[in-house]
C-alpha cells in the first residue's frame, strides 16, 4: 500500500501569529495530512492557551506513519524558552524560523514531503540572529542551488509575479534588465502552465507612470521591458507591454490576461492585498518543489490573542496539496 507524501509546514516566527495560525489550520481542517516543523513545547503552549484540545505528536521523520487525530510536530529548532516574549522581535525566534525552515528544505529535497507550505518569518528578527536573507525567497533560492526564482501572489481572481523583490525603491531601476525581466516572463508562463493554463497570456506591467510616455517619463520601459517582451515573443511566449501600472491589473482581473509580471514588490502586492489578506497566496516559482505561504507578515500586535485568522495558510496549504500531487512521490 502507497501513501502521499504529507506537506511539510513551517512553524515561522514563534512570537508572532505563525504558531497559533497553524494549530488553527489542524483544527480547522482535520482532513489535511501534513507534518510541522517547529518547537513541539512552543506548539503546546500555544495550543492550550487557545483551547483548540489538539493533541501534540512528537515525531522524529515525515515518512513515519501519521496520528490523524494528532498534530504531528518535528522538532525542528533549539527548544525555545517559555519565557520567550510574544509579540516582539528576538534573535532566538528569528534563529528558531529560519532552522525549522532549513529542515523543511532538507526533506522536501528528498521527497520526503512533497511541498513546503510557510507561515511567516520577521526579516528583522532573521537579520538579528546573523543571517543574511531578506525573506523565504531568497534563502530557498539559495538552498536550490541559487537558481533562478520568482515571487507569485495568487488569489480567486488575480497572479502577479514580481520581477524584483525586497529592495529599496530606490534600487529598482538599476535592477531591471533585459536578462532578469525576460527570465521572469519565462517563469511566469511556467507558473501558468502549472496552473493548467497550456498558452498563458502574460501582461508586463510597465515601471513608469504611462509605460514612460515614450521616455518622457524614463526610457526602462522602451530600453528594458520591450527587448526583453520581444524576445519572448521570438521563443513562443504570448507576452504584451508594457502596459501602464494604474490600469493592466484591472484588465487581468476582468480577463484580458492570465498573469501579470510586475516590475517591483509594492507595484504586484497592493492589487493582489487589496482584494484581501486572507485570500492571498504567495508562490515560489522556479524551485524543484512546491512552495507556497501566507501573504501576509508575523502580525506582532495580535499575536497571542487568539483573534488572527489561519484563511491564508488554509489557502496556502489547499494550494500546495494541489499543485504537488501530481508530481508527489509515493511512500510505500
Amino acid at each position: 500500500m502507497t501513501r502521499l507524501a504529507p506537506l511539510g509546514l513551517t512553524m515561522g516566527d514563534p512570537a508572532g501569529i505563525g504558531p497559533e495560525i497553524v494549530l488553527k489550520l489542524f483544527a480547522n481542517a482535520p482532513a489535511l495530512t501534513a507534518v510541522v516543523y517547529g518547537d513541539t513545547q512552543t506548539l503546546q503552549r500555544t495550543a492550550k492557551r487557545l483551547g483548540l484540545g489538539l493533541k501534540i505528536q512528537t515525531i522524529e521523520s515525515p515518512t513515519q506513519p501519521l496520528d490523524p487525530l494528532s498534530v504531528p510536530v518535528i522538532q525542528a529548532c533549539e527548544p525555545l524558552p517559555s519565557d520567550l516574549v510574544i509579540g516582539q522581535v528576538q534573535a532566538v525566534a528569528g534563529q528558531a524560523a529560519y532552522d525549522c525552515l532549513q529542515r523543511a528544505i532538507d526533506d522536501a529535497l528528498s521527497h520526503r514531503i512533497r511541498a513546503i507550505v510557510t507561515a511567516p518569518l520577521n526579516k528583522l528578527a532573521i537579520s538579528q540572529a546573523g543571517i543574511d536573507f531578506p525573506g523565504h525567497t531568497e534563502i530557498l533560492a539559495h538552498r536550490c542551488g541559487d537558481i533562478p526564482v520568482a515571487m507569485m501572489l495568487v488569489n480567486d481572481e488575480l497572479r502577479v509575479l514580481l520581477v524584483t523583490i525586497h529592495m529599496a525603491l530606490a534600487d529598482v531601476s538599476r535592477a531591471l534588465s533585459c536578462e532578469l525581466e525576460l527570465q521572469s516572463i519565462r517563469l511566469a508562463h511556467l507558473a501558468c502552465q502549472q496552473f493548467g493554463i497550456q498558452a498563458p497570456r502574460i501582461a508586463v506591467a510597465a515601471l513608469n507612470p504611462h509605460a514612460g510616455e515614450g521616455g518622457k517619463f524614463g526610457r526602462e520601459d522602451l530600453d528594458i521591458l520591450t527587448p526583453a517582451i520581444d524576445e519572448a515573443r521570438k521563443e513562443g511566449i504570448d507576452a504584451s507591454g508594457p502596459w501602464p501600472g494604474d490600469t493592466v491589473f484591472t484588465r487581468a482581473r476582468t480577463g484580458s490576461f492570465d498573469i501579470v509580471v510586475a516590475q517591483y514588490h509594492d507595484q504586484g502586492l497592493i492589487p493582489i492585498k487589496y482584494l484581501g489578506l486572507e485570500h492571498g497566496v504567495n508562490v515560489t516559482v522556479g524551485l524543484p518543489f512546491v512552495r507556497t505561504s501566507v501573504d501576509h507578515g508575523t502580525a506582532f500586535d495580535i499575536a497571542a490573542k487568539g483573534i488572527a485568522s489561519c484563511e491564508s495558510l488554509h489557502q496556502a496549504a489547499k494550494l500546495a496539496d494541489q499543485l504537488s500531487r501530481s508530481s508527489a512521490s509515493p511512500i510505500h
